[in-house]
């Protein structure tokens, strides 16, 4: 059997209608609550001429001046000292050439020598070249040059190219990386080329003269 509501006694029927009506009342009364002005009444200050008077209750500021007369004031007096200093007769000291003595007139033998450095030349007839020939160098490098370890376990290797001056007398000079493979393989390869031995200079018109030479040293992993 199906149960059936009365709607008499729903008691929902009406909650709508009585929130909203509670929700208008409460904005009304929080509206009235802010615009409510109140004012306390007081009696207007009374301003008359007993409130001007405030001039005579300012305490004066007196002075106390010391009985009697200052002292005067006395100038400075300024001494005058006499500056006429007399002085001692000046030493002279009198330099005397005798006139029989003439100063030797000096002469050169020549024109004076100018040091000039010989030119370095890039190209010559010639080339300067290791005693014993390429075999020797070959050997020499073989005997001195050493692969640095550090090198070796890096796996770094290649072909460092050096630059240096070959001289007639003194053997080399100016040596310079020109081309780098690696800071300690560059070292290596200077100090060997410094180190060695005296090369026979280039020959250029039949006589010796300072050349520039480039060679590689190649570093190369077995």
């Amino acid at each position: 059997m199906e149960l059936k509501k009365n709607p008499k006694s729903d008691l929902l029927k009406w909650s709508g209608a009585i929130s909203n009506l509670g929700l208008a009342i409460s904005i009304a009364f929080v509206l009235v609550a802010f615009e409510w002005k109140a004012y306390e009444e007081k009696p207007l200050l009374n301003i008359s001429n007993a409130n001007s008077n405030w001039e005579s209750e300012v305490i004066p500021i007196t002075i106390e001046v010391p009985p009697g007369t200052p002292p005067p004031v006395i100038a400075p007096q300024i001494k005058v000292i006499d500056d006429d200093i007399e002085l001692d007769d000046i030493l002279t000291i009198d330099i005397h050439f005798p006139g029989d003595e003439v100063i030797p007139e000096i002469k050169l033998a020549g024109r004076p020598i100018i040091d000039v450095a010989a030119e370095i030349l890039d190209f010559t007839e010639v080339q300067a070249q290791f005693p014993g020939g390429m075999y020797a160098w070959y050997t020499y490098l073989k005997a001195n040059l050493t692969y640095p370890k550090q090198s070796q376990r890096m796996g770094i290797e290649g072909s460092v190219f050096l630059r240096f001056v070959i001289n007639t007398d003194i053997g080399i000079q100016d040596v310079e990386v020109v081309r780098s493979v690696y800071s300690f393989l560059d070292k290596v390869a200077l100090e060997v080329v410094q180190n060695s031995p005296r090369w026979k200079s280039a020959l250029h018109h039949g006589r010796p003269v300072r050349s520039r030479m480039t060679m590689p040293i190649k570093f190369k992993l077995n």
